[in-house]
């Protein structure tokens, strides 16, 4: 049988899991990676909490619920197998109130139908002994969550891929495609060459990469949110003890400001979720002309912006005013003060919007010719991407 080649282009996490899977699982592939930065996760994959999610409060059969779900399992499995540090120290979801009570309820029986293990709520005494520092009128444990060094993950997913004869290239961007229905050619600074399959797995950049290489109109938009975190100073990482999380708004992808213990073994509060002027751009003075354009002139984005206009204010503030920060951490952690904290680091989240403002938040994927496009697969999309993987190689290219 000849062997097939198969280019990804980006060096995350999800592309070198599908590289991975592919040189690995399937003789007849061989990958090539093309990863335009001197380091691969230097963007999402690699600017995250590290936080292992297991498909709690996603919509029963959706492809995020199950691939979740599925992929906590096969990463820790990953781990294990090549002594990547992990701790499945579960995390506890915590209302404060008789309102976030229903909606706590409501994400346990979503959790019980994605087919999650031992979830047991808390009272305000198990609260307690839990985590001391943490308010909170009832909470949900849920036993299967952790923390993992997804860039431990990616360095060995990266090796298991050379060691089968197949490439992961770094600083090499990928100028042009040309593509047809049987084939697809990659130029780069060194070269061109053919390849069966191309696999887009930019992030960030996804919705472009797709225009460029279908030469067709983008069916979504990706518009970057800055996610920005504080840590807290070393001699209070007694305030958290494993990972705590607010009940969510169902109506946004972001899980609010929550407290993680990081396997590094710091303690991080964090994230806001702040409109980025720049793809990359991980503070307020990065900006880019090009992406803000993109994303403010975008139709979608303004109906997103008029529709929710007190959430994007509140993040804004955020962003802006520690004070705002730190009264969102209040809320679950009443003893937290400013002098507790530092700055900590910042991601930006690729998130994919529709033309009428409707934030995407299931996985999309999407294959024209011997094309797979991964549109969005924000978090979690490290947790779970030797599932997508699987998924993907399952439905698009055996």
């Amino acid at each position: 049988m000849r062997q097939k080649n198969v280019a990804i282009i980006g060096g995350g996490i999800l592309g070198l899991a599908i590289g991975y899977r592919l040189s690995n699982d399937y003789r007849q592939y061989r990958v090539t990676i093309f990863e335009k930065e001197p380091e691969i996760g230097s963007h999402q994959s690699g600017r995250n909490s590290g936080v292992l999610h297991c498909g709690l409060n996603y919509k029963p059969k959706s492809l995020k619920a199950r691939l979740a779900v599925q992929g906590i399992r096969d990463m820790i499995g990953f781990c294990k197998a090549n002594e990547v540090d992990f701790d499945q120290c579960g995390k506890i979801v915590v209302a404060t109130n008789e309102e976030e009570e229903i909606t706590l309820n409501n994400i346990a029986e979503r959790g019980k139908q994605n087919g999650l293990i031992g979830l047991k709520f808390l009272d305000v005494g198990e609260i307690q002994g839990r985590e001391p520092h943490i308010f909170g009128t009832k909470a949900l444990l849920v036993p299967e969550e952790g923390i993992v060094d997804y860039k431990g993950v990616m360095k060995k997913l990266a090796l298991k891929i050379q060691e089968k004869d197949s490439e992961v290239l770094v600083n090499t961007k990928v100028d042009k495609v040309h593509s047809s229905e049987k084939k697809g050619i990659i130029i780069t600074k060194d070269g061109e060459k053919e390849f069966d399959f191309i696999i887009n797995c930019s992030g960030l950049h996804s919705d472009r990469v797709y225009s460029n290489l279908t030469q067709s109109k983008r069916p979504l938009r990706i518009i970057p949110f800055r996610g920005e975190y504080l840590s807290f100073k070393e001699e209070y990482n007694d305030m958290v003890n494993h990972l705590v999380y607010p009940v969510p708004n169902n109506k946004f992808p972001f899980l609010g400001v929550h407290f993680t213990r990081m396997i590094s073994g710091g303690r991080e509060v964090g994230p806001n979720a702040v409109f980025a002027f720049k793809r990359e751009g991980y503070s307020n003075t990065d900006i880019s002309l090009n992406d803000s354009i993109d994303s403010l002139f975008y139709k979608g984005f303004h109906r997103f912006v008029r529709n929710n206009f007190n959430f994007a204010m509140g993040e804004f503030s955020s962003s802006l005013l520690r004070s705002s920060f730190i009264k969102k951490a209040k809320k679950m952690m009443p003893e937290i003060q400013g002098s507790m904290l530092e700055k900590g680091g910042a991601g930006v989240r690729a998130q994919a919007m529709d033309n009428k403002g409707n934030l995407i938040m299931d996985f999309r994927i999407e294959k024209k010719d011997k094309q797979i496009h991964v549109l969005n697969a924000p978090s979690p999309g490290a947790t779970a991407s030797l599932a997508i993987a699987d998924y993907i190689i399952k439905k698009y290219i055996e």
